[in-house]
């Protein structure tokens, strides 16, 4: 029998690339478009996973392919700071034009989720003249040694990698359904917020804190989303001490959640705000877009980079835009969360394995446990849906502290009866469980 050309391609890979890369599944893409992955092999794939929340308008959505051809034929590198082009400034100004605030803003342009992370600690350091970093359990934030020092979870990402950067402090994040202060809300009146007031006695002194960052819905951390209050009483104790109030928007951003950014549903205008993964649809590019004053704050030659700002990439993160202009496509993305939440709860109903269906949109995922009283994360269970949904044709991909959760990022495009059918995997494989 001829061997299939995916285990010529897992030889291979054996072979010349280290481990150290997971995979979440063992097949190698030949092509994709829309909500749709076809492998070397033939087989079609939903994808509930879009690259990790990369691929909000589709796989080559055929508006980015063009914008991408039509760069690259006129050139695909000059280094910004060599030589300037036009596509870094209209992205600038989309975005200045399109985060939350109504003030004069300024952006710049990195390749990564983690060196934007990186590049707006820098500048908010330098705007306050302040050393330490407020960040979250459970947050994510990149694998860079700041990022890596930033991001909450030891295993996989930092294990063996110390010793980590300094000022760098971590709080408890509001989730809910296993309140870190034991507490039930509403009764608790949101006192997780309020625990940033001793946070500053008992940690850092509010005097040396630069800024708060914080993912305004965990994402690796298990796609938590706090309560109502929480981001006001957050960001007016920034401000009463002169704190950058950060929100780190690489997952949730570009309309993950409905809206174009996640804070939005809370009402909340950051000072910087990081974005990346689905701002390019797949090109490395990323963001940090604040303040004109506190952007403007380092010295001429102290930001930036190589590669930042690609005249390829940021044609195709204007193309998105377009995209999102011309399709309504947020209008498409809270529809399609409605649908999807609806059929999450129909099988929270149906499965006594999921012990709370949660998200904003269609960032959407389910936490799953042996035990609902108990809440005991049912990890081995979670692992066991996820290979079954690829073996079916369904890729999703799990996520959380202890990998109990069932994460989906299906591209915003995706179309009801693709919707059905991943769900309806997803409906047999959790019922598969044993």
């Amino acid at each position: 029998m001829e061997t299939k050309r995916t285990d010529q391609l897992a030889a291979l890979r054996a072979s010349v690339v280290p481990q150290g890369p997971f995979h979440v599944t063992p097949f190698f893409a030949e092509r994709a478009e829309g909500a749709r992955i076809y492998d070397v092999d033939g087989r079609e794939f939903i994808d509930f996973a879009g690259g990790i929340a990369v691929m909000n308008v589709g796989h080559s959505h055929p508006k980015v392919v063009a914008a991408i051809k039509d760069q690259a034929e006129k050139f695909t590198h000059t280094c910004f700071h060599v030589v300037m082009y036009e596509p870094y400034l209209r992205l600038a100004e989309k975005l200045c034009r399109l985060t939350p605030g109504d003030f004069p803003k300024m952006a710049l342009f990195a390749n990564s989720g983690a060196e934007g992370v990186e590049n707006a600690v820098k500048i908010a350091r330098y705007a306050t003249r302040r050393p330490a970093i407020i960040v979250f359990e459970g947050g994510f934030h990149g694998r860079t040694l700041l990022a890596m020092t930033m991001t909450s979870k030891v295993k996989p990402y930092k294990f063996g990698f110390g010793p980590f950067a300094p000022e760098v402090y971590r709080m408890v994040y509001p989730y809910c359904y296993r309140c870190p202060l034991g507490l039930s809300y509403p009764a608790c009146d949101v006192a997780c917020a309020d625990r940033l007031k001793d946070f500053f006695v008992e940690y850092v002194a509010a005097e040396q804190t630069a800024a708060v960052v914080v993912e305004p819905v965990l994402g690796e951390g298990g796609f938590v989303v706090p309560p109502p209050e929480y981001f006001g009483k957050l960001a007016a104790i920034c401000r009463e001490n002169g704190i950058l109030f950060v929100c780190d928007e690489v997952q949730t951003g570009i309309g993950r959640t409905g809206r174009m950014f996640a804070i939005e549903h809370w009402g909340e205008v950051p000072d910087l705000v990081i974005s990346a993964k689905s701002l390019a649809a797949g090109m490395p590019l990323s963001a940090v877009v604040g303040r004109a004053e506190i952007m403007n704050a380092p010295h001429v030659g102290g930001l930036g980079g190589t590669y930042g700002g690609n005249p390829v990439a940021c044609r195709a993160a204007l193309a998105v835009l377009e995209i999102f202009e011309e399709e309504n496509l947020l209008e498409k993305a809270r529809a399609l969360g409605v649908k999807a939440r609806g059929l999450l709860d129909e099988m929270a109903r149906e499965v006594e394995l999921v012990g709370e269906v949660r998200g904003l949109g269609p960032m959407l995922a389910m936490e799953l446990v042996t035990d609902r009283e108990r809440k005991t994360p049912a990890t081995d269970q979670a692992k066991q849906v996820v290979r079954t949904c690829h073996e079916k044709g369904l890729i999703v991909m799990n996520c959380g502290a202890y990998g109990n959760l069932l994460r989906l990022l299906m591209p915003l495009v995706t179309t009801d009866e693709e919707l059905q059918r991943g769900m309806s995997i997803l409906r047999d494989a959790l019922k598969s469980v044993r």
